[in-house]
């Protein structure tokens, strides 16, 4: 009987014939038939999917139909898989019925779905290309080929700003080094948030400055100060509405300075040394680009990461004992202040603001007060 035969031996007798044809008939009907349950497994719903999927497979290991015929087979397979989200394995499917029949449109619509799901732009556009050269008419294919142009475009798009954004962070690097500014750990992110400074079209810089008051740690905020500014010119403005005690009928006094110390005469500035060391360049451009669409580059033109860098930028914990404070010459601009050897900018700079009028003031003087751990 042919069931019995070796393997690769031919049939010899009419008998061994007939038997080996009717068992290709059984295989071709099984085959058919694991197809059509396939399909009415797909119809039933998601939970009989692996269902859909088993069919198919034996399907194609009857290893009986033609290629059109297994063709199908991958294509309905990759169907399912596709349903199901396994898009690597849909397309592994797909490839395999266009192998098997390169007219097979469907295994063309099906491999473009699957490597639009895995953002193989231009592999999805080719598929839909070819699958049009055999029909220059499919809706289908045709609504493919505009939602991968559209994604296209959002890709580009989106590469475009993180470019930009990658750019505009070494443009500051780079200013921040012909300046010989140093740049340290961002201090008070629940205040400052991502806030940067900006360089203008002249190579200026535009600073966020956060002004903290020592005595109470409540804080003013000013959005724009060109690094060309003095100091003197900012504080008038900040004082006509927050700090002179003489123009109270237009801005009344500090809710904590009960004393009203806090006027423009009598008010100084300072700035802490001591307590920050400076990041390196690639630790600064990986600041900078926090809040922006480049915030998850790792890697800048290749190299590597910093071996030493900190994971996160944090505040600089200040004990006592560990602070100086520098007084501000409000007659200087920011550029002067920013770049003197002992000033680390934690992130953006930060002045502290005391009152030669508060009782604070002498216990700030003597060094006897520190930023809060």
């Amino acid at each position: 009987m042919a069931l019995w035969m070796e393997a690769g031996s031919e049939p010899k007798t009419e008998s061994e014939i007939a038997d080996l044809e009717a068992i290709t008939a059984l295989k071709e009907s099984a085959a058919l038939e694991l197809k059509e349950k396939g399909n009415q497994y797909v119809k039933m719903g998601k939970k009989h999917y692996s269902d859909a999927i088993d069919c198919y497979s034996r399907a194609i290991n009857q290893k009986v139909l033609s290629n059109a015929e297994n063709s199908i087979f991958f294509a309905n397979r990759a169907h399912v898989n596709l349903l199901l989200g396994n898009y690597r394995r849909a397309l592994t499917d797909a490839e395999e019925a266009i192998k098997l029949s390169p007219t097979n449109v469907k295994a063309f619509y099906r491999a473009a779905r699957a490597s639009l799901s895995l953002n193989l732009l231009a592999e999805a556009k080719s598929y839909c290309q070819s699958g049009l050269e055999v029909d220059q008419n499919n809706e289908e294919l045709k609504k493919l080929v505009s939602q991968i142009d559209l994604k296209k475009s959002e890709s580009d798009h989106r590469e475009a700003q993180v470019s930009c954004a990658v750019a505009a962070a070494k443009d500051l690097v780079a200013t921040f080094e012909s300046r010989g500014l140093r740049i340290g750990k961002a201090m008070f992110r629940e205040l400052i948030g991502v806030r940067k400074p900006i360089l203008d079209k002249n190579s200026i810089l535009h600073w966020p400055v956060l002004l903290l008051y020592a005595e109470a740690m409540s804080s003013d905020f000013i959005e724009d100060f060109c690094e060309t500014d003095m100091f003197s010119a900012h504080l008038d403005m900040i004082s006509f509405f927050h700090l002179s005690a003489q123009i109270s009928f237009f801005s009344p006094p500090l809710p904590w300075d009960r004393d009203k110390a806090y006027s423009r005469d009598a008010i100084e500035l300072y700035y802490e040394v001591g307590s920050q060391s400076c990041l390196s360049r690639q630790q600064i451009i990986r600041h900078l680009l926090e809040g922006t669409a480049g915030s998850h580059v790792e890697n800048f033109d290749g190299e590597k990461k910093d071996e030493k860098e900190h994971s996160e930028y944090g505040v600089s914990g200040g004990g006592m004992g560990q602070s100086e404070w520098v007084k501000v010459n409000e007659k200087r601009t920011l550029s002067d202040i920013l770049k003197e050897p002992t000033f680390v900018i934690p992130g953006i700079p930060v002045f502290y603001v005391v009152s030669k009028k508060s009782s604070f003031y002498k216990e700030f003087k003597a060094g006897r007060w520190a930023l809060p751990l």
